[in-house]
This record gives C-alpha cells, sequence and structure tokens, in this order.
C-alpha cells in the first residue's frame, strides 16, 4: 500500500467572523458579507451601510463612495492608515526584470524583509528592485539588549509611527470630530496595519458619514437598518466587513489522529501544540502549511508558506532516503515548542495590548495563534534537520491518520 501524507493548507481566510448583533435576521434590505460578496445586489444610488473598518473595508469604503447615493461606516476601532504610494511596473522594468534569474524569489525576500516593520510599501522602489542591498542604515547598540529592551524600544518606535499616522489623519479629515475617530490609538502593529491613499479623503465627501459605535460595537440591527445609541440609520443594503475567524478552520474538526481525537479535540484539551506549526505529535505524516504556531520566522505569509514547501519536500526526500514512510514527532519536543511560542507571546504583550483577531480578541491563550518567531523559528527548524532528534519514523504499510 502506498504512502499516505496528508499536507493541509490552511487558508487564512476561513470562516466569515459576524459579530454578535441582535435582530440582524429582522433587517429587510440586502446584505451579505464581504467574503461572500454578493454581485447581483446593484449597489449604484443606494444607501448603503458597512460595519466593520479593519482592512477589507479600508479597500471597500472608497470604491462604495463612488457608487452609492448614501453611504455609513460604522465603526468600533479606527483602522491605522498608512500611506500606499504605490506606482505601476514599467515595460522596462518587466524586460530587465525578465532576464534575471531568481529575481521573483528575491524580491519577494527583500519585501519579507521589509515588511516585517513599517514602510510606504511603494512596490517597485530600489530597495525592492534589487538596486541596493538594504533600506535603511542598521543601527548598532554598544550592548546587547535585554527582551524587554528590545521590547520598550518597538514601542517608542510604535508611538513615533503612529503620532505620524494621527497626524496624517488631522491632515487629510476636514471634520475635526471624524478626524478623532479616525485616529488609533493602539501600538503601531497591534491590529493589522493598513495602507491607502483614497480612504482618508473618502470621509470629505458629503454623502459619506462615519459613525463611531466604540468600544462595543454595532450592538442592534433592525427591519430598516442600524440603531446606535437610539438613533436608526436606515439603509438599502448592509455589509457586513467583520473579518474572519484567524486560524479557525473545520479541517481541524476532519484530521483525526492515533488516539481517536481529532487535531481540534487534542488542541481543545492540552493547548494547541505543535512542532514548527508543521508537525503534531500523533497525527503522523500530517504537515499543516500556514497554521497555528507557524509563522516561519516572517509576517509575510507568501515567504512563510515558501519556507513550509521548502521544509515539506526536505522532510519527504529524507524519508525516502531512510525507507521510511511514516514521520510523527515526538512528545517532548512538541511540548518544549509549545511553551516557547507561549513565553514568546507572554514577552511580546505589550506590542499587542489591544483587542485584535491577532489574540483571539482577547481570548486567546498566549502561544495559541500565529507565532512569528524572527529567527527563533529557523534555529528550531535547523537543530531538528541536523540531529533528526524530533522525529519518530516508522516502515509500516499502513498508517491511521
Amino acid at each position: 500500500m502506498k504512502a499516505r501524507y496528508v499536507i493541509l493548507a490552511n487558508g487564512i481566510l476561513t470562516t466569515p467572523k459576524l459579530a454578535n448583533i441582535d435582530g440582524m435576521e429582522n433587517f429587510k434590505g440586502e446584505s451579505f458579507h464581504t467574503s461572500r460578496w454578493n454581485y447581483n445586489v446593484d449597489l449604484k444610488g443606494k444607501r448603503v451601510g458597512i460595519i466593520g473598518t479593519g482592512a477589507t473595508a479600508v479597500q471597500a469604503v472608497p470604491e462604495l463612495s463612488k457608487i452609492v447615493d448614501e453611504l455609513y461606516v460604522f465603526q468600533r476601532t479606527p483602522s491605522s492608515i498608512d500611506v500606499r504610494d504605490q506606482r505601476e511596473t514599467t515595460n522596462e522594468e518587466i524586460k530587465q526584470w525578465k532576464q534575471e534569474p531568481g529575481w521573483a524569489k528575491a524580491r519577494r525576500a527583500r519585501f519579507a524583509k521589509i515588511s516585517a516593520g513599517r514602510t510606504a510599501m511603494k512596490a517597485n522602489d530600489d530597495y525592492l528592485a534589487g538596486k541596493v542591498k538594504d533600506f535603511k542604515v542598521r543601527k548598532q547598540h554598544k550592548t546587547k539588549l535585554s527582551p524587554e529592551e528590545m521590547v520598550q524600544k518597538q514601542l517608542n518606535a510604535n508611538f513615533r509611527i503612529m503620532e505620524q499616522i494621527r497626524a496624517r489623519v488631522d491632515a487629510i479629515v476636514k471634520d475635526k470630530a471624524t478626524a478623532e475617530s479616525l485616529k488609533p490609538y493602539y501600538p503601531y502593529g497591534c491590529k493589522r496595519p493598513t495602507f491607502h491613499d483614497e480612504y482618508l479623503p473618502t470621509f470629505n465627501k458629503p454623502h459619506v458619514s462615519l459613525v463611531d459605535t466604540a468600544p462595543r460595537g454595532v450592538s442592534l440591527i433592525n427591519e430598516n437598518g442600524v440603531v446606535h445609541n437610539g438613533k436608526e440609520y436606515p439603509v438599502d443594503v448592509l455589509i457586513y466587513a467583520t473579518g474572519f475567524k484567524w486560524m479557525a478552520t473545520s479541517t481541524f474538526n476532519m484530521i483525526v489522529g492515533r488516539n481517536g481525537l481529532s487535531l481540534n479535540d487534542k488542541w481543545s484539551n492540552e493547548g494547541t501544540k505543535t512542532f514548527l506549526g508543521l508537525h503534531s505529535h500523533g497525527y503522523p505524516n500530517l504537515f499543516i502549511v500556514s497554521g497555528p504556531q507557524g509563522g516561519g520566522g516572517s509576517f509575510n505569509f507568501t515567504n512563510a508558506i515558501e519556507t513550509h514547501g521548502d521544509y515539506i519536500l526536505w522532510m519527504l526526500k529524507t524519508m525516502r532516503e531512510k525507507k521510511v514512510n511514516i514521520v510523527d514527532i515526538k512528545k517532548e519536543p512538541e511540548d518544549m515548542y509549545a511553551e516557547h511560542c507561549k513565553q514568546a507571546d507572554i514577552a511580546s504583550a505589550p506590542l499587542r495590548d489591544c483587542i485584535s483577531y491577532y489574540n483571539g480578541h482577547g481570548e486567546g491563550e498566549p502561544g495559541s495563534l500565529s507565532y512569528y518567531g524572527g529567527g527563533q523559528w529557523h534555529k528550531f527548524r535547523i537543530k531538528a534537520q541536523k540531529t533528526l532528534d524530533p522525529y519518530v519514523f516508522e516502515k509500516k504499510s499502513t498508517s491511521r491518520l
């Protein structure tokens, strides 16, 4: 019987997350979630309400404002709106880059490096084009900083960045009350950073209204539209830009291990436990790509997924060389790695002092969600590949997955 492998590619956009809003079923107009966009609904000339101001809404709001008659933007928490300032790739650049072997992969690596911090994300500047080696001068500290000192330095830098972002709101949005509501108040990166050049100017349009629903968000919908603080906002169409369940997928309920438990049951009972985010003890031949605890040392998921793919290829090649068809992970290395993820989350908690999907809206246990890891993830990976100590290899004809 041929060996079996399960490679679970955990898509980031999974189940839509709807807020707990009373009366949603009573609304008489059209409604849909942004991840299930209803293209049969004609929005031209309509009164439209959009609930949510995260990364999806930041993209949708400017475009909606161009076609609807009236737009209400219901905001619980403001996003950080940074400069996008991108331009089209020129034909000359396309011709040049086609002649450079490996250019696309090198560009992704450069982008992954720069996107770990703040940048204007200019699509084809000299750094991304490979014309210069780095995008900024690196500071050298005379003494090694402690983890606490590193976090504090990041918080100080984050504050300066957020002050620039807040100043940009004042410079663009004409109505002072609206501008104050649009200013983010949390550390940079605490919520998903966004980049747009049209979002803030949209609120200067006379038919666009920001409805600040902080701190709890929209809580009541009736047959006509949204009700907030006793005021009704009648709309023809309601659009829910309420995000998605981060690192949650029904696939985890369908993967059953040697102990008869689904992966979801194991993590519910023991807490989230993996090795590198790719293996989980008791689930042989299962590889989880871009799942919990599997950041891969990069905030850029394209780069991280590529790293995960390279690792899986290495593992399959190793198994072929060893003439085995089953690989599992030992319990002790998994426990150690899961504890490392937990402690890393705790140490960096001040950088995420807000409610966001990064921390399960305040309910996620440390180490249970995505893990960036920086160079630490690669240290675990390199040691494992060198020693093969975390792995249990078997040569059997069948395996219960």
